[in-house]
């Protein structure tokens, strides 16, 4: 068995030894820096576009993926959603035979209320947009008003900031309750405490009972809650016309799957009460979808793949500019180190040990060329987040793979200058 030779200090010969050609070859590579920063620069500038260019389309694209997500997280990991069409298909695809299909309708809620053993819960609501609200000599126009059925707020994970929800007594006889958005409820009572205060709503008197929790200036909600007007299902219907041939309501049904069940089962299930409740025949196709987050998530990422793919292929054109340039300047290093090569061979350096010598220092070029692009990057997203809707970030995974890339590089670029260094004979490197 081979014996590892330790100094005092108990450190491994070895390990100082390579530790000691890592210091010098940093040092090396610094001194390359200073003796000729404009040849330098140029020959790190491929580098810096290329991280540049990888890392800030990556880190815009995940940033945008997460706020779109953020604001999808809300639909619910567990839930499906009834729906005319199918999420992941283009609207303009097949419109006019998706247009033709009914809406989600009440009775499909009772359906599937009564008959899903799969379901936890399941809820449908009615929106309705263009109604005023007023307090005092308050008042907001425009605002969507929704009403829902009682199990909304299970599935739907509300949180209400102040006050509370419908009791079902209120709920089931239509009682004129109301629960507003944050941003909605700051409009009518500014500072003033709103709960339990009356607003006018559809010409009557409406008893504020709640206050949702603020969701925040995500770009991508799916549902706006902040300027909610939340009414009970069996309320509104007494203001609006909720059947099934009003085309100026929107509506959603969906359904909470229960613990550790498969969504696909549940979809199956569904599918079944839904084709029954509405008379489908067995040959006769769905007129209606099931959709999932996931499917919102897979036409997300196969859309930011494309994107992050393009960065790729202009940051990798840059690279190889910068590789071809940084292998320049570690062959005019070795040149220029022919003699010290060759004492260092002479005196019994070996052939790896001169060659990482030289990898080494490509690598340090690379990564100070790299950092420099990460610095780009940082700043650029911190400037691009004062115009964008959502907040750019810089996350520590696309940190490290810049790093990552600029060690690639740099080992690519100063193999075959270490490798011809390397393979010097010491009698005719000390001659040159």
């Amino acid at each position: 068995m081979k014996k590892v030779k330790y100094l005092s200090s108990h450190i491994p010969v070895t390990m100082i030894v390579w530790l000691k050609v890592f210091s010098e070859s940093f040092l090396q590579a610094i001194t390359a820096l200073m003796s000729n920063k404009l040849r330098t620069f140029l020959s790190l500038l491929g580098i810096m576009i290329g991280i540049f260019c990888i890392i800030a389309v990556k880190s815009s694209v995940d940033s945008l993926e997460n706020s779109i997500i953020s604001g999808f997280s809300e639909l619910g990991s567990d839930v499906i959603y009834l729906d005319k069409r199918p999420w992941n298909e283009d609207p303009s695809q097949n419109y006019w035979k998706y247009v033709k299909r009914p809406d989600p309708s009440f009775s499909d809620y009772e359906a599937i209320t009564k008959k899903s053993k799969l379901k936890e819960n399941a809820s449908y609501c009615i929106f309705t947009g263009g109604k005023t609200i007023k307090f005092q000599n308050n008042g907001v126009s425009n605002a969507i008003t929704m009403g829902s059925t009682f199990e909304y707020v299970d599935i739907q994970g509300i949180n209400i900031q102040e006050g509370r929800y419908f009791t079902p007594l209120e709920y089931h006889s239509g009682a004129p309750k109301i629960i507003l958005g944050n941003k909605l409820y700051e409009k009518l009572f500014g500072s003033i405490n709103g709960i339990n205060k009356n607003v006018r709503l559809f010409g009557q008197n409406f008893q504020v009972i709640g206050r949702l929790e603020p969701e925040g200036e995500g770009a991508f909600n799916f549902l706006n809650f902040d300027e909610i007007m939340w009414i009970s299902y069996p309320c509104l219907k007494r203001f609006v016309n909720t059947s099934d041939n009003n085309p100026m309501i929107g509506r959603l049904l969906n359904i909470k799957a229960k613990k550790n069940t498969d969504l696909e089962e549940l979809k199956a299930e569904l599918a079944s009460v839904i084709r029954a409740n509405r008379g489908i025949k067995p040959l006769q196709e769905d007129d209606f979808a099931l959709n999932e987050l996931s499917l919102l998530t897979q036409v997300l990422q196969s859309v930011f793949g494309a994107i992050n793919i393009a960065g790729l292929i202009i940051g990798i054109f840059a690279l190889i500019v910068g590789m071809f340039s940084v292998a320049n300047i570690m062959f005019v290093s070795v040149k220029e180190r022919t003699n010290i090569i060759g004492i260092k061979k002479a005196l019994g350096a070996k052939r790896n040990i001169i060659l990482s010598e030289f990898l080494f220092e490509s690598i340090v070029l690379c990564i100070l060329g790299g950092i420099i692009g990460l610095i780009l990057v940082f700043i650029a997203l911190k400037v691009l987040t004062h115009f964008s809707p959502f907040e750019m970030t810089l996350s520590l995974s696309n940190v490290l793979q810049g790093i990552i890339w600029s060690i690639g590089v740099g080992i690519i670029s100063g193999f075959i200058p270490a490798y011809q260094a390397s393979k010097m004979d010491p009698v005719e490197a000390i001659r040159a």
